[in-house]
């Protein structure tokens, strides 16, 4: 399905007059999607889910209800609508990790789904990723682990970095952990790396633009508020000549240099099918959080020759998707 048509799928759910989905919420099922960033970051994928809902024969406005708010990028606003969905008494949350401890914080009854997250165990949203024993199970990812990979495949393409620049939002612990890794990393390779703390939208450019002496890349991990400003940021990265490294295929597609990540998409289908499990009768307690398997190098070759970055011909034909 294209990226249009899951928009418009997705965007169905906002298109019920509210009335009528008041009505059906009191007798169908109601799933509450809580989307950190904003429809052209975030749409798609949980537009995949609504797919795959549909497949499994949860249909909108007939056997069940759908209530979808996206927080924009802006972190202030997962408790807000955490706690309506608990004012609504949804039958299950669905977020991203951005969200999932302020969900967690608004309920420990309904059950949360998160077909992308990071630690769920460090951060105490569940006992274990077997046996989860609350109200919070899905997919987990973890960053930390991907940092090596991403940073060595950044060396590939760019040998001689001594200098890389590195996106943290301190608010979310799962990019701390991923950029506390690279660092552990970079040192022994002699490679000086420079943190730029970004908690909120409006503070993504100053901070680029704060960068003193000229970084040899840019390194990107997935978060929300950067993939809900991938357009300035790839801007920037492209006008400074950075080679960049991120951890959303969306910003390679939106002229990012290359990112290293699982197929969101697909994560996401999966995370349907917990929807229906639970929606079914199964407890999040007893559904062990699932972990991706396979991971996609995706590159813009087109970025690569815009800022004078030559992608040797052996990387190349590794990669999963070449955009030109």
């Amino acid at each position: 399905m294209k990226r249009r048509e899951f928009i418009t799928l997705l965007g169905g759910a906002a298109a019920w007059p509210l009335a009528a989905r008041a009505q059906t919420a009191g007798k169908l099922p109601t799933i509450g999607l809580l989307i950190p960033a904003t429809p052209a970051a975030h749409g798609p994928w949980f537009a995949s889910l609504v797919q795959r809902l549909h497949e499994l024969g949860w249909i909108e406005g007939r056997t069940v209800a759908i209530e979808q708010r996206y927080a924009e990028g802006r972190s202030d606003r997962y408790d807000e609508i955490a706690a309506e969905f608990v004012r609504l008494k949804v039958d299950v949350i669905v977020t991203t990790g951005p969200a999932a401890q302020q969900s967690r914080r608004a309920t420990s009854v309904i059950p949360i789904v998160l077909p992308l997250s990071g630690d769920s165990v460090g951060v105490g949203l569940a006992a274990s990723l077997a046996r989860p024993g609350g109200n919070v199970t899905g997919l987990s990812i973890m960053q930390p682990e991907l940092a090596s990979k991403r940073l060595e495949l950044l060396r590939e393409v760019v040998p001689n970095i001594r200098r890389l620049a590195i996106m943290v939002n301190p608010g979310f612990r799962d990019v701390v952990l991923e950029a506390n890794e690279v660092q552990a990393l970079a040192q022994p390779l002699g490679i000086e790396v420079a943190t730029l703390e970004i908690r909120r939208a409006e503070e993504v450019m100053p901070a680029l633009e704060s960068l003193k002496d000229h970084p040899d890349a840019l390194y990107v991990p997935s978060d929300a508020t950067f993939n809900s400003n991938r357009i300035p940021i790839n801007t920037f990265a492209l006008n400074a000549r950075l080679p960049s490294m991120h951890g959303f295929r969306e910003f390679v597609e939106a002229g990012g240099l290359m990112c290293y990540a699982p197929n969101y998409a697909s994560m996401f289908r999966r995370a349907a099918e917990y929807v229906d499990k639970i929606l079914r009768g199964a407890k999040p307690a007893d559904m062990p959080f699932e972990q991706p398997t396979k991971f996609d190098l995706v590159i813009n070759l087109k970025t690569a020759k815009a800022i004078g970055v030559k992608i040797p011909e052996s990387f190349l034909v590794r990669a999963d998707e070449v955009i030109e």
